[in-house]
């Protein structure tokens, strides 16, 4: 297991998705500890001192890759006090802090696995279905929902995945209507590769068991990983529940 650690980091980016959701870029002091992917960071605006305490700080999803030491990467949604000082201090070139890697909500790679994300906890599955091998026999499912076609901002990296691994299936969930809802529109003027399309769809509505159950070749032997808002959680976690999921199958992205 990684040593936790305390890194000055620069903010070398940071992108604006519209709907107060941001991405942000930070280019460590030093290469960052080994984390796996679906571990956190604890990210601290105030200065640290190392003779004092840590200061506030508000912990998010590693969105960028373990082998990508040099470079961090988180998304965020502005929705407290916390998140609202973030949109008004962060610019680039400031520095901030972060100390990490922690949590255990790491994606098996011995069984099929549903992915179930909500909004910006799409980024505790992103490094695990980047690092995926293609050759893996493992079966993915994959929902993921935002409140609008806009913000489902790891799309592109989604649909590379899906050229890659040929036992990923992927359901996108919007719950506002905007602009043509199918299989073959992916927001960028391109199509998907046929193989590629036949294994991504959309809908309106919220992230949901129900349609994503038809969808999953043995649902009674994967496990089930959900990351995204507290309602989310609750409410698809009992979803699963009262389809028969062991507990210990059903794991709870929840550090929010």
């Amino acid at each position: 297991m990684a040593v936790t650690q305390k890194l000055a980091c620069r903010v070398e980016r940071i992108v604006s998705h519209g709907g107060r959701v941001y991405t942000v870029v930070l280019r460590p002091e030093r290469p960052s500890p080994v984390f796996r992917p679906g571990q956190f960071l604890h990210l601290a605006l105030d200065p640290y001192d190392a003779t004092g305490f840590w200061p506030e700080s508000r912990v998010f999803s590693i969105a960028s890759s373990p082998w990508e030491r040099d470079r961090l990467c988180i998304t965020y949604s502005v929705v407290g006090r916390f998140t609202t000082r973030m949109e008004a201090e962060l610019t680039e070139g400031c520095e901030i802090w972060v100390k990490m890697p922690y949590g255990d909500f790491v994606v098996k790679s011995s069984t099929d696995v549903v992915l179930l994300a909500g909004g910006t906890g799409m980024t505790a599955f992103t490094a695990f279905l980047d690092g995926s091998a293609p050759a893996a026999s493992q079966s993915i499912c994959l929902a993921y929902g935002a409140r609008m076609r806009s913000l489902l901002i790891y799309r592109d990296l989604v649909r590379r995945c899906t050229r890659k691994l040929p036992r990923l299936d992927v359901s996108y969930f919007i719950e506002e209507r905007s602009g043509n809802v199918g299989n073959d529109d992916h927001g960028d003027g391109r199509e998907a590769a046929p193989e590629a399309s036949q294994r991504e769809r959309e809908q309106i509505g919220r992230v949901s068991v129900a349609a994503l159950w038809p969808r999953i070749p043995r649902p009674k032997d994967a496990d089930y990983y959900i990351s995204g808002p507290p309602a989310m959680l609750r409410s698809v976690s009992q979803d699963l529940r009262d389809r028969g999921i062991a507990s210990e199958a059903i794991h709870i992205d929840a550090w929010e």
